[in-house]
């Protein structure tokens, strides 16, 4: 939310905003789909690949739990960034790049420099401009402000007709530590919405 309203307010709102979820990714693949690849690259690579950082170029690419990626994905990505070209994988020609980078991690990257599993000079090249952003249960007068957003989007998107929560669910959600932050809550409420018979969400379709 935070990287895509960067983007809509900034002079790049015309043009892509390409987002990759970094922990969702194999370390196998994590390169392929940042940087694209060739046909015949490695096996299954049956086709070019055009790679995110391309698809974002010209607007803005965001990386969401960047900790994720490998030590030679975080190597790869340093050239990209002290080059502004790249190369696909398995490929030679350069292919510059006018891209934006927002990236966000759920751990500190200071203590992930710290054990080894983040490379400190990548670090300190994105990290021109930081902002923090408070987990859900340090924010409980947005709660319920997210969670009716999400239902009506949620009870939209699936042809229900659900108006609200019943008071204990709203008890519920604000008392709750919501590990999972904003993610966690909005899976909640499409599950519950699956399951509810009713125009209100009560305890039991939790």
């Amino acid at each position: 939310g935070v990287a895509r309203l960067i983007h809509e307010k900034s002079n790049r709102k015309n043009k892509p905003f390409v987002a990759m979820d970094c922990g969702a990714i194999s370390r196998e693949l994590a390169a392929s789909e940042m940087f694209g690849h060739e046909k015949g690259s490695f096996t299954g690579a049956l086709n070019q690949k055009t790679g995110h950082f391309e698809m974002a170029n010209g607007g803005t690419l965001f990386l969401d739990e960047i900790s994720n990626l490998s030590y030679d994905t975080q190597v790869l990505l340093l050239r990209v960034l002290q080059e502004k070209s790249l190369r696909k994988v398995g490929g030679n020609k350069e292919i510059n790049v006018d891209t934006r980078l927002i990236v966000a991690s759920n751990e500190r990257l200071t203590e992930s420099i710290k054990r080894g599993k983040f490379r400190e000079d990548l670090y300190h090249r994105l990290n021109e401009f930081t902002i923090e952003v408070p987990p859900l249960r340090l924010r409980k007068t947005e709660i319920l402000f997210f969670a009716h957003h999400f239902l009506q989007e949620t009870a939209d998107e699936l042809g229900k007709k659900i108006i609200g929560f019943e008071p204990e669910v709203e008890e519920v959600f604000l008392n709750y530590p919501w590990p999972g932050n904003i993610r966690e809550l909005k899976n909640v409420i499409k599950r519950a919405v699956l399951l509810s018979n009713s125009d209100r969400l009560d305890v039991r379709s939790l």
